[in-house]
């Protein structure tokens, strides 16, 4: 006797489950991921819902109620966020003042357009859309929307970005990616919404190139701390 169920729904089901081909999905998307260009893990991650019949919802693309408080909140949170790291918790954990891995972009004009659009599509897009909105959605399929399932899920999370970030960036580059994981992930776990973290993440990224640029970072470093 067959089955008059469609192909399509029977796959769907297969990649929003954790049998082999929901955990081959996720570390697919994970692997994409982890290299240097975030940008393909978050395209993946539309595949995979499209795919799976996931509504983008619940990866956190929902619409806000106002554009304009987003903005009003991302922008200086993002500004305040990376001073606040900068000035007070890197030089706590011994962080060179000067950031060698993007140093070279000191005063080159020629490189910040593309770098400016790599922010952009790997931090906002990318990152956020894999590691708060992708993970989130999957982790809290499997852990639960419990206060402690939240507080782990926060936390795997900002882990995984973490080692996202330490090949290219070194321990200092983990260690501000921990710090940063578990804000994001607090933030969307408050709001529900990719949209004012995605603009945080940009914000908070756009306001370290500013630094290195105009060479002003070790500067900051010691605004607390001399």
């Amino acid at each position: 006797m067959t089955s008059n169920r469609p192909i399509a729904d029977d796959s769907g089901a297969a990649l929003r489950g954790f049998g082999p081909a929901g955990l081959l999905a996720m570390l697919v998307i994970l692997a994409g991921s982890a290299l240097p260009n975030a940008l393909l893990g978050g395209v993946l991650v539309l595949v995979w819902a499209n795919w799976s019949g996931t509504p983008w919802r619940e990866l956190g693309y929902a619409r806000p109620r106002s554009w304009l408080r987003v903005m009003a909140l991302g922008i200086p949170l993002g500004i305040g966020f990376k001073l606040f790291m900068k000035a007070i918790v890197m030089p706590l954990l011994g962080a060179d003042p000067v950031n060698p891995a993007y140093h070279y972009l000191a005063g080159n004009q020629a490189a910040l357009p593309g770098f400016i659009l790599t922010l952009i599509a790997v931090a906002g897009f990318g990152e956020e859309t894999v590691y708060r909105g992708y993970l989130f959605e999957r982790l809290g399929k499997l852990l639960g929307s419990g206060a402690a399932a939240r507080t782990a899920i926060i936390g795997l999370t900002s882990a995984l970005f973490a080692a996202a970030h330490y090949p290219g960036q070194g321990l200092a580059g983990a260690e501000q990616a921990v710090m940063t994981g578990l804000v994001f992930g607090a933030l969307y776990t408050v709001t529900g919404s990719l949209w004012t973290g995605m603009v945080v993440h940009v914000v908070f990224d756009f306001t370290a190139l500013a630094m290195i640029y105009w060479n002003v970072e070790s500067s900051v470093a010691h605004w607390v701390f001399r």
